[in-house]
């Protein structure tokens, strides 16, 4: 099969960069762009297109990393201090545990069902309904569920519904952000817990799909298409550079301001993706 030209990649890895930390569903984009310009389409059920896309999240998936490095560091730390004295007793101690629950669902129904959200449920009509309904489940959560709660106020039960709704961003147009920020306004917190919660949590799953996917390309698999490795190294740098100031833009953003640019955006995409579907039917 053909696969992308280097600036195709770029393209797509500032895509993945800038709309993989806004809520506006990067893997709808990286399904909606190819299927508008006619390029390799990326995030299909083929090996080289799968591939591509997890690449794609490792990218940002490593500004994730260096963005919340001190966070991170600290839940390491609290999680084997915890383990070491069999304590609990504070939220610090609690956090790694959250994070850990909040990841059970999505690992569950990706490797059950990955077949069902990387084919029927990733065709462009789809992306679009999804990218207008779940627009308006943030702009509900933001403007009439949440009480502003900093994220030290989270329950374990808050961790598992966060991570239950985490499963719908398997779905092109859901958005992982943009879900997960939902439940977490929806269980009372603020705009920056809900989106710091959601970040945390984000890196063991996408680390995971990154190394099962790594093990079955270059392991179990033939490795990389020729010709595609220039390709790869520019959409994972160019998805992290990115990923990193959208991240870094977010966070100051929601401190003071409300979600409703983003909902705008995927309701006004949403439309657009379904005028096009209906046009070339």
């Amino acid at each position: 099969m053909d696969t992308l030209a280097d600036w195709q990649a770029l393209i797509l890895g500032i895509a993945q960069g800038i709309t993989e930390p806004i809520p506006i569903s990067s893997s709808g984009h990286l399904a909606i762009i190819p299927w508008l310009f006619g390029w390799p389409s990326v995030g299909e059920d083929t090996s080289f297109n799968k591939t591509f896309d997890v690449a794609l999240h490792m990218g940002t998936l490593a500004s994730v990393i260096v963005y919340f490095w001190r966070d991170l560091t600290n839940i390491v730390r609290e999680a084997f201090a915890g383990l070491a004295d069999r304590s609990f007793d504070t939220f610090e101690r609690k956090l790694p545990w959250y994070i850990l629950l909040s990841m059970i669902p999505a690992g569950l129904a990706g490797g059950l069902f990955s077949g069902l959200f990387e084919g029927p449920l990733s065709t462009p009509w789809l992306i679009g309904v999804q990218l207008i309904v779940f627009g308006v489940v943030l702009w509900v959560a933001d403007h009439y569920l949440t009480k502003g709660h900093a994220m030290n106020r989270m329950m374990g039960k808050d961790a598992a519904f966060i991570g239950v709704a985490q499963t719908l961003a398997l779905m092109p147009g859901v958005s992982r952000s943009g879900i997960t920020i939902s439940a977490g306004l929806a269980r009372g917190l603020s705009r920056e817990a809900a989106t710091r919660f959601a970040f945390l949590m984000s890196v063991p799953v996408i680390a995971g799909a990154g190394l099962f996917k790594g093990y079955e390309t270059f392991v179990s698999g033939d490795g990389l298409p020729p010709g595609a490795t220039s390709a790869f190294i520019i959409g994972i740098v160019s998805s992290g550079i990115t990923g990193y100031f959208a991240l870094a833009f977010l966070i100051r953003y929601v401190r003071t301001r409300s979600f409703l640019p983003f909902v705008i955006y995927r309701i006004a995409l949403g439309i657009l993706v379904l005028a096009v579907v209906a046009y070339r039917a």
